[in-house]
C-alpha cells in the first residue's frame, strides 16, 4: 500500500506538520512492519517522524500494531522482567547483563531482548551475556520466543525472533545513519503477558510521552534514565525512577544531584574482558555493587511482589449465617 496520504500530514516540516490519530498511526505501522511501502516511502517516513517526533496518540498506535503481529514468550508462574538493551557501552560499561543476572539470582526470569551487534560497534549485552554463560551463569539463547523455559535465569532473544518486521525497521539505520521510532519501540516491547518492563530513556522530553503510554496502556513497568541509554542505573548516582503499577504512575525516586561521595571503579565501557570481570566480581559480592544499582535491583524486586500480590485472588471469610444456612 501507499502511506503518501500519511506522509503528507506528518512531512510538512517542524511546525507544519500534523500529528496521526491512534488509528491511523496503527495503520501505517502494519504497512510498514509488513513491507508494504516502498524504499523511498520508508526513508521519508524515518526523516519525517526524526523532525516532528511522536505525539503519544501516535506512539500508542505504533505499539499497537508492532503487538498484534509480535511473537509471544510463554506466559508462566516465574515472575518475570523483561530488559530491552539496544544502545550498548560507549564509556561506561554496559550493566544490563550484571542486572539481569542479579534478578535471576533473586528468583526471577529475565528476558533480555536486543540486537547482536551494534551499528556503532559498541560492546553490546549480547557479547557479554555470551561469555558470562562460559563462565557458567544461567544464560540461556533461545532461537524463537517459544522456547524460554518457565525458570529463573536470563534469556536473550534477538529482536528478529520476536518481530521481523520490527527489525527490518531497525536495520534503516544502517543505511540512513538517523535513528527511527522503532528505536522507540523496541523499548516498550514486553513478548510476555504479565511481564515487569523496565524501560529507559534518553532525552528527557521522552519521559513524559513515555509516561503517558505506560498510563494509557496500564502496563507495570519501571522507567528511568539509562546509563547510555541501557536500562540501568548509572552506578556514579541515582537516576529519577518512575514506578507504573497498572499505569498508576508514582515518582519513586528524583535525581541525584552531583555524584556518589566514592566513586565506584568502573572498567573501561569498551572492554569485553574487563567487563565480564567486573559483573563476575558483583554477582559473587552483591553487597559491595554501587549503591544505585542496588536501590534499582531492590526496587524490582519490591515492584514485583506488588504485581503478586495485585494478582492473587483475595480470600474472603463467609458471613457466619450464611455458612449456616
Amino acid at each position: 500500500m501507499s502511506i503518501a496520504a500519511y506522509l503528507r500530514e506528518i512531512g510538512r516540516g517542524r511546525d507544519g506538520a500534523r500529528d496521526l490519530t491512534r488509528a491511523q498511526a496503527a495503520d501505517l505501522m502494519r504497512a510498514l512492519l509488513r513491507g508494504g511501502v516502498s524504499d523511498l516511502e520508508l526513508g521519508a517516513w524515518c526523516v519525517a517522524m526524526r523532525y516532528k517526533g511522536e505525539a503519544v496518540e501516535e506512539l500508542a498506535g505504533f505499539l499497537q500494531a508492532v503487538m498484534e503481529d509480535c511473537r509471544p514468550v510463554p506466559a508462566g508462574a516465574t515472575p518475570t522482567v523483561v530488559l530491552p538493551s539496544y544502545n550498548g557501552a560507549r564509556r561506561l560499561p554496559v550493566l544490563t547483563p550484571w542486572l539481569a543476572l542479579a534478578l535471576a539470582a533473586r528468583g526471577c526470569r529475565v528476558i533480555v531482548h536486543g540486537q547482536r551487534d551494534d551499528p556503532g560497534g559498541r560492546l553490546t549485552s549480547h557479547a557479554v551475556l555470551q561469555e558470562l554463560a562460559r563462565h557458567g551463569l544461567p544464560v540461556e539463547f533461545p532461537h524463537e520466543a517459544a522456547g524460554v523455559g518457565d525458570r529463573p535465569g536470563a534469556f536473550w532473544l534477538p529482536t528478529a525472533a520476536l518481530h521481523p518486521g520490527l527489525q527490518r525497521l531497525l536495520d534503516v539505520r544502517r543505511t540512513l545513519g538517523l535513528r527511527n521510532s522503532a528505536h522507540t519501540l523496541v523499548k516498550l516491547l514486553a513478548p510476555c503477558p504479565g511481564a515487569l518492563l523496565v524501560s529507559s530513556y534518553t532525552h528527557p522530553d521522552y519521559r513524559e510521552r513515555v509516561s503517558a503510554l505506560l498510563v494509557q496502556t496500564g502496563q507495570w513497568a519501571m522507567l528511568l534514565r539509562g546509563t547510555e541509554g541501557e536500562p540501568v542505573a548509572d552506578p556514579r548516582r541515582r537516576p529519577r525512577i518512575d514506578i507504573f503499577e497498572a499505569g498508576r504512575p508514582h515518582t519513586l525516586c528524583e535525581a541525584q544531584p552531583g555524584v556518589l561521595p566514592d566513586v565506584p571503579e568502573l572498567p573501561d565501557g569498551r572492554d569485553r574482558a574487563a567487563t565480564v570481570a567486573w559483573t563476575v566480581a558483583q554477582l559473587q559480592a552483591p553487597q559491595r555493587s554501587p549503591e544505585p544499582l542496588r536501590f534499582q535491583l531492590e526496587a524490582i524486586v519490591r515492584l514485583l511482589q506488588g504485581r503478586l500480590r495485585a494478582d492473587t485472588p483475595r480470600q474472603t471469610t463467609p458471613h457466619p449465617e450464611r455458612s449456616a444456612a
